[in-house]
């Protein structure tokens, strides 16, 4: 049991620095802002333009592939990071398997770049 406690006092540490700076910066923006309501405070904001119409229009496909895109990408980052940290004990298996996904992300990214899955009109 103590072996455990050692091996995860650093996770835990952080854990408790992460929440507590959390804590301290919400409670910072909220005692040190401003809070005069406005009309154009209040108002609601849609991607750079005033909203029109209804809020149950239909967005464009481009919006949804984005935020997927993204999530995938994302998640990329997610497996690189307990990957190079173990990458001493994974050893030339390990290696070449992260050289395989990140082959096939790269075939896949630049796939949706050649369609132009990326481009905004």
């Amino acid at each position: 049991m103590n072996f455990l406690i050692i091996e995860y006092f650093p996770i835990f540490f952080l854990l408790i620095v992460a929440i507590g700076l959390s804590l301290i910066i919400l409670g910072a923006s909220f005692f040190f802002s401003i809070q005069k309501p406005d009309v154009e405070k209040i108002s609601a904001y849609e991607c750079g333009f005033d909203p029109y119409e209804d809020s149950r229009n239909k967005f464009e496909v481009r919006f949804y592939l984005v935020a997927i895109l993204f999530l995938l990408f994302d998640l990329e980052a997610v497996f690189l990071f307990p990957w190079a940290v173990s990458l001493g004990q994974t050893g030339f298996l390990g290696f070449w398997s992260m050289m395989d996904f990140l082959l096939e992300l790269s075939v896949g990214f630049f796939y949706i770049w050649k369609i132009g899955a990326l481009d905004w009109e």
